[in-house]
């Protein structure tokens, strides 16, 4: 978040005198958007050319091998991630609660209508499952209708009752962290506490005006540990604004206790995180948008304007033990012709790699609109864990390589995809469940790295409606695979022959041509992989 819009909230919080500098800064820094003509996209269906030129569906994935943004029908900003059983959970800001309530034409993304937090998770970094969105005025009604959620931050940890606990902190507005819990990576959410953890002007805090964006860790004696902080202190220079914050949690994980100590970091502006790798804290933050008149290092090159900067420390309530290592990720406005933005990420391990998650403005840019809707995006990235040396990474439209293929022959969700065109979803029942909903004007889906081995005999649908939908293979003008119709009026598997052998790996395309049909999950059926799964399962047979 670059700050908070002043309507929100706590008046008196976002008319501070470093909030009103950081807005003077920002406008003077931003260029004004303006709406674009928008282009037109074509390709090829099964009933002649699909005109892809919605301004709000098109896509830079869809008959491509880009993987970012991990999202085209959603714009979500603001990164965290967490690792649980096999799958990576990402959450971030609700851009598009933002666009809906404004629509396109904006100059400006000012964030004062996001009240909700995007959840999607994967399990081969290119295929991702759209959860839904955390409504968090339902889960914290104490923060009222202008309470605005940014920029949240998860751990999770095994409590005294056997089960995984997950505690997402939050961005109040710009004037105090909160916090929800669950059992679940994907809810129910509650609000355990029903007010801010830290808040603007409480004890400890008088020289950090804008106590948000949290970040969050938890280290190897099961401590946990709360950064956090914006604007710039009494004392505090361009150089070094003395507002970045970093506190022990309580036990319960949702109470500070101790000092709250300052992080010396160097033209610090928003965006704190935390990670913490054997036996090193290491705090990544994004740099402010002044000139670099004064830089006392040598041996370490300045950091770029509103890049991500980061720091270390064996001893983090030690302030003078933090040191500064470096640029890890610039702005987006210096990767490959991309536009400036503000800056956040989160990193972490996941199978063996580690991965940094951003956000940047690809996703509008290729729908020719510049309000500064926000996707996030994903990269590997390089880290020494035996010091804690991080290599600057890199934004990229093409994004990580698959790490595992998909199982069709077992249910596979059709909120799981890679690419999609002009697609909706609904919640479903269970948590974090969404219902593809198809109207039929010119709606696709792909999903990528499809392990066909077991040569498919069948497609099976869980869906209600009428309606038909064409599966192709390996692109939108690819082979038609199958052609399935749809006529019921409450759920049912619904299943038709495939019309040609896909064994090997392939991307599937599903596009629904006409109808109105809610889709759940699909699977292939197969005789041959049934036979080799049980012969693995039992070699004797």
């Amino acid at each position: 978040m670059i700050e908070p819009p002043e309507t929100n909230y706590n008046e008196g919080v976002f008319n501070t005198p470093s909030l009103k500098r950081l807005r003077m800064k920002k406008n003077m820094i931003l260029i004004s958007f303006y709406f674009l003509c928008i282009g037109v996209l074509s390709c090829s269906s099964s009933h002649g050319k699909m005109n892809l030129n919605g301004v709000y569906e098109k896509t830079p994935k869809a008959n491509t091998a880009h993987a970012n943004p991990l999202l085209d029908f959603v714009y979500c900003a603001d990164p965290t991630a967490i690792v649980h059983e096999g799958r990576v959970y990402v959450y971030g800001s609700n851009d598009q609660q933002q666009c809906d309530s404004v629509g396109i034409e904006v100059t400006d993304n000012t964030y004062e209508y996001i009240h909700s937090l995007v959840m999607i998770s994967s399990d081969d970094m290119v295929n991702w499952t759209y959860h839904g969105a955390i409504n968090v005025e339902e889960a914290a009604p104490w923060t009222g209708k202008k309470g605005v959620s940014w920029a949240p931050s998860i751990v999770s940890r095994i409590e005294a009752d056997g089960r995984t606990h997950f505690y997402l902190y939050y961005a109040h507005g710009g004037g105090g962290v909160a916090m929800l819990t669950s059992t679940s990576p994907v809810g129910p959410w509650a609000d355990p506490l029903g007010h801010d953890i830290v808040y603007f002007g409480m004890p400890g805090l008088e020289e950090c005006p804008a106590p948000f964006d949290p970040g969050v860790v938890i280290d190897e004696h099961g401590q946990g540990w709360l950064s956090f902080g914006g604007g710039t202190a009494s004392y505090g220079t361009d150089y070094m604004p003395g507002s970045a914050r970093i506190v022990r949690f309580g036990d319960d994980m949702m109470s500070v206790v101790g000092d709250i100590v300052e992080i010396p970091a160097p033209y610090f502006f928003e965006a704190s995180e935390l990670n913490y790798i054997n036996g090193t804290y290491i705090y990544s933050y994004s740099t402010n948008w002044v000139e670099r008149n004064e830089w006392p290092y040598s041996t370490i090159e300045k950091p770029t304007t509103c890049c991500i900067g980061y720091m270390t420390s064996k001893t983090p309530l030690v302030k003078d033990s933090w040191e500064y290592r470096g640029n890890i990720l610039k702005n987006p406005g210096e990767y490959d012709g991309m536009s400036w933005a503000n800056n956040h990420t989160h990193f972490l391990k996941f199978k063996d790699n580690y991965y940094m998650f951003y956000h940047n403005r690809i996703l509008e840019e290729a729908r020719g609109i510049k309000p500064g809707f926000r996707s996030i995006c994903v990269d590997e990235i390089d880290v020494n864990e035996d010091d804690a040396t991080i290599t600057l990474g890199t934004m990229t439209r093409r994004g990580p390589v698959q790490i595992k293929n998909v199982n069709p022959f077992q249910w596979q969700s059709a909120a799981n995809t890679a690419a999609t065109y002009n697609i909706k979803y609904v919640k479903g029942v269970e948590p974090g469940k969404m219902i593809l909903q198809a109207d039929g004007s010119e709606q696709f889906f792909e999903v990528r790295g499809v392990d066909c081995t077991g040569y498919p005999e069948k497609i099976e649908f869980r869906a209600k409606g009428k309606g038909e939908i064409t599966v192709r293979r390996d692109g939108l003008n690819g082979e038609e695979i199958a052609k399935v119709h749809f006529d019921a009026d409450d759920w049912k598997v619904i299943s038709a022959d495939l019309l040609s052998t896909s064994n090997g790996i392939h991307d599937l395309c599903f596009v629904f041509e006409k109808g109105k049909i809610l889709l759940d999950e699909w699977r292939f059926k197969s005789k041959t992989y049934a036979y080799l799964h049980n012969f693995k399962q039992n070699p004797k047979l």
